[in-house]
């Protein structure tokens, strides 16, 4: 019952034009009649909860059934969420705040929340720091992140600037590994650690471009999947818009052959967060790796599964569910 009412839902909302666009497209790359492209997007959608967007960056078109059963679609996604995560408590990773408190542990730099501080708290906060990055509490991908130069601020003014704003969750810049820096300096580039059932099932490494301080992966920046058994980068990273890049194009450092450093310490810690919250169990995190030790920046509740099984970042058709179920299986035993 419940994917059949998630499926009303999706052919409710859906955006036609778009889709029709997108089957434009696929005609273009694979000469395939346009009908029989469009009856394949509505059955795999039916059958595999993908959307027309799932269908087209994850190349379904060139999938046979038992591959397409291997992929992680949206539909699969959300039903993955829905079946790990107790909605009571994924408030716990949504309130910035909340979420600091709870796992300040692994945080590894300091922070304040203005709405519980004084101002001569954050005088006292700022001593000695050149920049800070401030946050909302109620955006997400990046948006409404600044860095701050607080070197020579009149505190009080900028108090009340960021209290007006909405951006009263303030934090140390977070310094990053030299390997990571050497790679994409303008921004802190941080690995995405997916948790399933405690246990790392898949990561990823972000990388920004364009000068742009932020490394998100819908907002210019671009991506490339982490061997989580070595730390190991053994394909290109990718951008939003299919550009592949074996080195980075403004730094032209290389990507692929890269090993992440400290990659056990990164599992360990993200593995040990899961516990904290126990009733969500599906979460994935975000991490700087800093000069020593990494530094949990955030978790979220509802992983994006945009991310996952890029053509670019696979071997043939198979995605990730097989490894996903094989975590479910085993801590379930």
């Amino acid at each position: 019952m419940g994917k059949i009412k998630y499926m009303l839902e999706r052919i409710t909302h859906m955006n036609y034009g778009n889709m029709f666009k997108t089957i434009d497209k696929i005609h273009n790359i694979t000469n395939k009649n346009k009908f029989s492209i469009f009856c394949d997007v509505i059955y795999t959608g039916l059958k595999y909860g993908a959307g027309y967007v799932d269908y087209y960056q994850f190349q379904m078109y060139k999938m046979n059934d038992s591959e397409k059963a291997t992929i992680i679609t949206r539909g699969v996604n959300n039903s993955i969420m829905k079946k790990y995560n107790n909605q009571s408590e994924i408030y716990k990773f949504e309130d910035k705040v909340t979420f600091n408190k709870l796992f300040n542990k692994y945080l590894n730099r300091d922070w304040i929340y203005l709405k519980e501080a004084s101002i001569d708290d954050f005088k006292k906060y700022l001593n000695g720091k050149d920049y800070v990055i401030v946050k909302p509490l109620d955006l997400s991908c990046g948006k409404g992140v600044d860095k701050i130069n607080v070197k020579n601020v009149n505190v009080n003014d900028l108090y009340n600037k960021l209290i007006e704003s909405g951006q009263t969750l303030v934090e140390d810049v977070a310094k990053q590994n030299k390997i990571l820096d050497d790679i994409y300096p303008y921004s802190v580039n941080t690995l995405r650690v997916v948790t399933l059932n405690y246990k790392v099932v898949t990561a990823y490494l972000r990388i920004g471009n364009n000068k742009n301080v932020v490394d998100n992966f819908n907002h210019g920046g671009m991506v490339t999947v982490i061997d989580v058994d070595t730390g190991m980068i053994n394909y290109p990273a990718i951008d939003k818009d299919t550009n592949v890049y074996q080195e980075h194009p403004m730094t032209h450092k290389k990507i692929v052959g890269v090993k992440i450093p400290m990659w056990d310490d990164v599992k360990k810690m993200c593995e040990e967060a899961a516990h904290v919250v126990p009733s969500v169990k599906y979460v994935a995190w975000d991490v700087c790796l800093g000069p020593d030790k990494p530094c949990l920046i955030e978790g979220n509740d509802f992983p994006g599964h945009d991310l996952y099984q890029l053509p670019v970042h696979r071997k043939g058709n198979t995605g990730l569910l097989p490894r996903f179920k094989k975590a479910m299986e085993e801590n379930e035993k």
